[in-house]
């Protein structure tokens, strides 16, 4: 005889993980459904629901799900990230795309730098960057640089655009950028310290999903970083996010996805120049 409570409930977790994949691109297969309950409990707790099933029926059947999303995305994307994270882009980026991007202009002309930070989580990848562009910029006035950093989750970009970080999140950063760029501050009961204005100036963010192309992103861009991202989704999103990136990209623009990605990037334009780092050799 079939448990028709048990039926229904691994109905509605089905229904669930569809829906996260349709909406976010993550794809929750049926051996995560005790992490998606771990992750959504604060919010069952806040609601009085004992059980994930009976949130589940909420979202569903009261028609709950449109006020719930934003939340639900929130508790279940993984921002995991941190300042220069995976530093051999950064010297890639400060030792040979910086530089080449400089090389042709005749001096005095302005040149122009954008990058992307497409999936910017709470800031760390963005203002990393941030940190070798001013540099780059004090070295040669030339460079005219400006950062954008999207993410699917309110909650990362608020902390992003705040530009506040406890010193431990930190301690990755270099010594001289830590003293050029970061104003520590001396009250609390965690030590924090927070971006210079003249970066927050040139880095802004906001919200985007990556599941929404095209994307509402100007093209022409020096570079796109989506690190660490692609190994959610499934290879059909993989390959439709990657070629939507491509686009945004000029000839001769960068995409850097994370080292453990490099055999995804299977956009014919896009030439592997090291690990996780793509040139794009196609049209403008």
């Amino acid at each position: 005889m079939v448990d028709t409570a048990t039926s229904t409930s691994h109905a509605r977790l089905d229904r669930f993980r569809d829906l996260v994949h349709e909406v976010s691109g993550i794809r929750l297969r049926e051996s995560k459904n005790v992490m998606i309950e771990s992750r959504l409990r604060k919010r069952m707790v806040a609601l009085g629901f004992p059980t994930l099933d009976a949130y589940l029926g909420h979202l569903f059947d009261d028609g709950a799900m449109r006020e719930e999303l934003p939340r639900i995305i929130d508790l279940i994307t993984t921002n995991k990230t941190d300042f220069f994270r995976e530093p051999a882009h950064y010297r890639f980026l400060e030792e040979r795309i910086i530089p080449e991007c400089l090389a042709p202009a005749p001096a005095g002309r302005t040149v122009r730098f954008r990058l992307w930070s497409a999936a910017a989580s709470t800031g760390a990848e963005a203002w990393s960057a941030a940190m070798l562009l001013a540099r780059a910029a004090q070295a040669d006035r030339r460079l005219d640089w400006a950062i954008l950093g999207t993410d699917i989750s309110h909650r990362v970009l608020q902390i992003a655009q705040n530009a506040v970080f406890p010193l431990s999140d930190l301690e990755p950063v270099p010594p001289a950028l830590r003293d050029a760029y970061l104003m520590q501050g001396r009250k609390g009961p965690v030590r924090q310290a927070r971006i210079v204005p003249e970066l927050r100036a040139r880095v802004r963010f906001a919200p985007m999903n990556l599941m929404e192309i095209p994307y509402p992103i100007e093209t022409g861009l020096d570079v796109v970083m989506l690190r660490n991202v692609l190994i959610y989704f499934d290879p059909p999103t993989q390959h439709r996010v990657l070629a939507a990136l491509a686009r945004h990209l000029r000839r001769g623009g960068y995409l850097i996805v994370g080292h453990s990605e490099s055999m995804i990037v299977q956009v014919p334009s896009l030439v592997q120049m090291a690990p996780g780092v793509f040139r794009n050799e196609g049209a403008t």
